[in-house]
């Protein structure tokens, strides 16, 4: 099996047809398409009883479990998934139908795999309008740490090599259903893995009003243990200076801060709470000087 097109699911029946019809209309056949239904409450079991028992050129896997938000589906789909390539596919976007093929081309060009951990193509709204900032040119081959410096910005289609993803596992917190997928994407970039980009639109997608792009900054107040540890990781990733330092500890607060009082905050974030102040006080006095 070359790709496990993964797509973690919740209550959303209403929409996730769209992709399936993408997948059906694929050009490249040697996949699977696994999916973990995050506990749903709609129709989506009913919908994969009817789509598994039609005759597709792939397998359909489905696998129903208690709600534990994104991250945690990623890491059992990990295990589970037979392909080389892992494509992680939401439920609510769709592919082009030269996707597959388009990935696994480009996978083809990799010389020295051992140096890097997957290839990633464009995510846009349609063909030719894409999410974010690409590059000049046909690829780049660089870490996800390293995407500013070739103006690679915003929601790309990573693919990475399973066996490498299976080793770099979601922090998965107790009462908390959220984690920020760069957590684990920069972790594989500040060991050295390379990604392929190339400049080809690939995936499809709007953010729709119940999204969790739409919804993030409720998402990382709800969840400040995973989000510290984000921030935390940032700062270490990017070796920010002092300042630097200062204004991720001053924008966590104002993540969290209808969740979490300042000492909360300083605890997770493993500062003493006069520093986070002084980064909150700083950046407010900055703003109020800059509205005179």
């Amino acid at each position: 099996m070359k790709i496990t097109v993964f797509t973690p699911t919740f209550n959303r029946g209403y929409i996730i047809e769209q992709l399936y019809k993408s997948l059906k209309e694929q050009t490249y056949k040697n996949f699977e398409w696994l999916v973990i239904d995050d506990g749903s409450t709609d129709n989506t079991e009913d919908l994969f009883n009817l789509w598994k028992a039609e005759k597709n050129e792939f397998t359909i896997r489905y696998y129903k479990v208690e709600n534990g938000g994104k991250h945690r589906a990623i890491n059992k789909a990990t295990d589970l998934a037979k392909g080389e390539l892992f494509f992680i596919v939401d439920s609510d976007d769709q592919l082009v139908n030269v996707a597959l093929e388009d990935v696994v081309s480009w996978e083809k060009t990799i010389e020295n795999k051992r140096y890097f951990c997957g290839i990633a193509g464009n995510r846009g709204r349609n063909d030719n309008e894409i999410h974010g900032t690409s590059f000049i040119g046909e690829y780049k081959d660089a870490t996800s740490l390293e995407r500013n410096k070739f103006n690679i910005t915003g929601d790309k289609a990573e693919v990475f090599y399973t066996e490498i993803l299976r080793k770099y596992k979601f922090d998965e917190i107790e009462g908390e259903k959220f984690i920020t997928e760069a957590t684990v994407w920069d972790r594989m970039a500040y060991d050295g893995y390379k990604i392929r980009w190339f400049n080809k639109t690939i995936y499809i997608c709007e953010y729709l009003e119940d999204g969790l792009t739409k919804n993030m900054t409720q998402v990382f107040a709800r969840n400040p243990k995973g989000t510290a540890i984000y921030i935390k990781q940032q700062i270490k990733f990017y070796n920010y200076n002092l300042k630097g330092k200062l204004a991720n500890y001053n924008l966590y607060y104002n993540f969290v801060k209808s969740n979490i009082n300042l000492l909360k905050a300083a605890k997770l974030l493993d500062i003493h709470p006069i520093v986070l102040y002084f980064a909150i006080f700083l950046f407010k006095s900055k703003s109020l000087i800059h509205e005179r």
